[in-house]
């Protein structure tokens, strides 16, 4: 609900409300109320929506437990807010970069039989290509994908390590499945038309 108080009484009251919050922490609803739907648009143009949805609850979160550090001369919560959300967004996204050469060196390991050809031949491109096709799986996808293939975990395991129902990771697995299967078929198609 948008309050109808002018812009200048907002400003002002950011400050009183996060001032207020550090002894009644239920006070800090009225900055998330204010300013969600702005750090959450602001995100969504950087990020895509999924991930606006996950930073802006983080920012909120982060905020809280920082909200003794607010500066109370500040003259709105809002740039704090956006410091805040494209830190966060910085951090996943070095998260993510890390996460993706991680999974990129694992399966160019030499020890990966898993992902060699029958035949001996090509397996670093296979393995390289492997890790290319694993790194544009969706987080979910490759999470689900790789408790299943190299953690061993049942559909079950999964589904309690994740936190969702055992019938999302029956479709996550679906999914990577098929797109690993694409582009190992491409792949390998590119390979034999190699001399």
């Amino acid at each position: 609900m948008m309050s109808t108080l002018p812009s200048s009484a907002l400003i002002e009251a950011d400050s009183g409300v996060i001032a207020c919050s550090l002894a009644e922490p239920e006070r800090f609803a009225a900055v998330f109320d204010r300013h969600y739907a702005s750090v959450h648009r602001y995100l969504a143009r950087r990020a895509g929506a999924q991930m606006a949805d996950e930073v802006a609850s983080a920012t909120f979160v982060v905020a809280f437990e920082r909200r003794a550090s607010f500066r109370p001369e500040s003259t709105s919560a809002q740039p704090w807010l956006l410091g805040i959300a494209t830190k966060l967004l910085q951090e996943r996204r070095r998260d993510d970069a890390r996460r993706t050469r991680l999974t990129m060196r694992l399966v160019a390991q030499p020890d990966a039989r898993s992902y060699e050809s029958p035949s001996g031949g090509h397996g670093d491109a296979r393995g390289e290509t492997l890790a290319r096709a694993l790194a544009t799986l969706d987080d979910g996808q490759r999470e689900a994908l790789l408790l299943y293939a190299w953690a061993e975990l049942s559909y079950e395991e999964i589904a309690d390590a994740l936190g969702v129902p055992v019938g999302t990771v029956r479709s996550r697995l679906s999914r990577a499945r098929a797109h690993l299967r694409s582009q190992l078929a491409m792949t390998n198609t590119t390979l034999e038309e190699t001399p």
